[in-house]
């Protein structure tokens, strides 16, 4: 499994890079935005760290122009608490984030996750090929693509478990946090609200008008549901 580093922070990197070859991983490593995209780009990578805050172009920069090309899995890293910032994060693309200071073994844990989700989601899976229809929506769970109207919609991996999660379960409401540990898993420890980032995102690319969902819907006070 080869995995990119970015952050400015050299000597953070380091130890970032250390601990991931210890555990098996190539690791490359690069201390700004714009390379990290070139990078991206020609790299094969299967699963990127990004920093927020760096030069050249900050990682939320970076970020959306690795998903204009890529759905390779991606942790940002923020010296922040801010809940913008992690908002801004997942509008960008990014599945998971981790907050500085953090635990090495914790985030270890978060790129195990991830790319064992990754890896699942690229297996094909014998005898499944289950194709789910709801009206314009059709989500093709071997292929892991959705599509509006006949036209493919590309989707991050945490987006298409999302989708996929709630069109198999049509009409049954799910609380955000029930959302959080059944969609993201592995004790999840993120705010409430990337569930409500990821519900928008998912209206703007597959609903035919975001601002009144036909399937993706609200239940005010419990949380979301597809209407199938």
């Amino acid at each position: 499994m080869k995995i990119l580093v970015v952050d400015d922070e050299k000597l953070l990197v380091k130890g970032i890079k250390f601990n991931l070859e210890n555990e098996g991983y190539t690791v490359d490593a690069c201390y700004d935005g714009e390379t990290a995209v070139e990078m991206a780009r020609a790299g094969g990578y299967d699963l990127i760290i990004l920093d927020l805050m760096m030069p050249r172009k900050d990682g939320l920069e970076a970020c959306q122009e690795i998903r204009s090309f890529s759905t390779v899995p991606i942790i940002m890293l923020t010296a922040r608490s801010e809940d913008a910032d992690m908002l801004m994060g997942f509008e960008s693309g990014a599945d998971d984030y981790v907050t500085k200071p953090f635990n090495i073994l914790a985030l270890k844990a978060r790129v195990r996750a991830l790319l064992r989700r990754a890896s699942i989601a690229a297996a094909p899976e014998q005898g499944s090929g289950s194709t789910l229809k709801a009206g314009h929506i059709t989500v093709d769970e071997q292929r892991r693509s959705a599509m509006k109207n006949g036209v493919e919609v590309e989707l991050t991996m945490k987006e298409f478990d999302l989708i996929l999660f709630l069109i198999k379960n049509p009409g049954k409401v799910f609380s955000r946090e029930s959302l959080l540990n059944l969609v993201w898993g592995y004790d999840y420890q993120g705010d409430t609200r990337t569930v409500d980032v990821h519900i928008r995102r998912l209206r703007e690319k597959l609903e035919l008008t975001p601002a009144q969902p036909q399937y993706i819907i609200t239940k005010w006070g419990v949380g979301y549901y597809f209407a199938g």
